[in-house]
């Protein structure tokens, strides 16, 4: 079997999951095998979503202590989810949760492991793994030795495509054993958009921004847009009261939107680590020699504060955002 991990967001399947389980969907194809879709925590109400991705199996574990990530209690769920269903390659999307869990649940299966991949195959029935390596300067290709053979997608990388499984539902036990931490409060502020990691659009500023409140215009252009804004680290970490989950870049989060504009954002090695994959880059810099111009399908040379507002007036005057 080839089993996915995925997660829920206000009792939906995330985006990232659903690009996950395509992904393990083609494999299975390719290799004959089952496809397993993998929920964990305190109730795992919409987890039938998965069948309309290609879900043969939906295993569930259900426990009052794993109503909060737990690292320990979660790996500890997904490997014996794999032991018992006897699954030689488990995925998951590479979002904060699965690049936490399943690094910790191969070792605990004494499996090979690959970040973040942007492709997939298998070759002799073993999985093949593409995936950016040296901040993204170089790409290589994986192959596993081990017989389990675990891996996490990028985001917005593989197409979320429906193909309607037999979704057959499993209760699975919840791990024993005493847990390292349990979460018992979790303060969150909530935005309703969607995260960086799987967001079509992002509207990043740099230190051009000048300070904090500038990001207003970001916001405007982002809302225009049907995005979200994100930021460098080098506004982040200026101190002008930007939150960490807004960094993209390799200190921060890794994305792959369809459309990424940064705006006063040079382009050093670290932030285009973190935004490469994009499927189409716009720069806006007053400097002409600024780095970000090189990997830009498009650049705009100009003022930053007066060129934002404009591209907000198109974008509302096309009614983008509202499709």
């Amino acid at each position: 079997m080839i089993l996915v991990f995925c997660e829920l967001k206000d009792g939906k399947l995330r985006k990232s999951s659903a690009e996950a389980l395509s992904a393990g969907r083609r494999l299975a194809d390719a290799s004959g095998k089952q496809l397993g879709a993998l929920f964990v925590g305190a109730s795992v109400a919409g987890s039938g979503d998965a069948a309309k991705y290609g879900a043969d199996a939906i295993l569930t574990c259900e426990a009052a202590p794993l109503a909060s990530y737990s690292s320990d209690a979660f790996a500890m769920a997904i490997a014996d989810a794999v032991k018992a269903k006897g699954a030689t390659v488990l995925l998951g999307a590479a979002t904060a949760m699965g690049k936490d869990a399943l690094p910790r649940a191969a070792a605990r299966l004494g499996a090979g492991y690959a970040g973040d991949v942007t492709d997939l195959s298998m070759a002799d029935g073993k999985l093949v793994a593409v995936r950016p390596v040296y901040a993204g300067k170089a790409i290589a290709t994986t192959a596993f030795a081990s017989g389990i053979q675990v891996a996490t997608t990028r985001p917005n990388v593989f197409e979320a495509v429906e193909k309607a499984g037999a979704g057959a539902v499993e209760a699975l036990p919840a791990p024993a054993g005493d847990f390292k931490a349990i979460v018992k409060e979790i303060l969150a502020k909530g935005t309703g958009k969607p995260d960086l990691t799987e967001a079509n659009v992002i509207v990043s500023g740099g230190r051009g921004m000048k300070n904090g409140e500038n990001f207003a215009i970001l916001e405007e252009l982002a809302d225009a847009l049907g995005g979200v804004v994100g930021a460098s680290r080098a506004a982040v970490d200026a101190g002008w009261g930007l939150s960490h989950d807004m960094q993209v870049g390799q200190t921060g989060k890794v994305v792959s939107p369809t459309l990424y504009i940064a705006c006063g954002i040079s382009g050093a090695i670290q932030h285009i680590a973190g935004m490469s994959g994009s499927k189409y880059i716009v720069a806006i810099n007053k400097d002409p020699e600024a780095p970000i111009f090189k990997l830009a399908s498009y650049g705009i040379v100009g003022d930053l504060f007066e060129v934002v507002p404009e591209l907000t007036k198109a974008a509302k005057a096309l009614g983008i955002g509202a499709h």
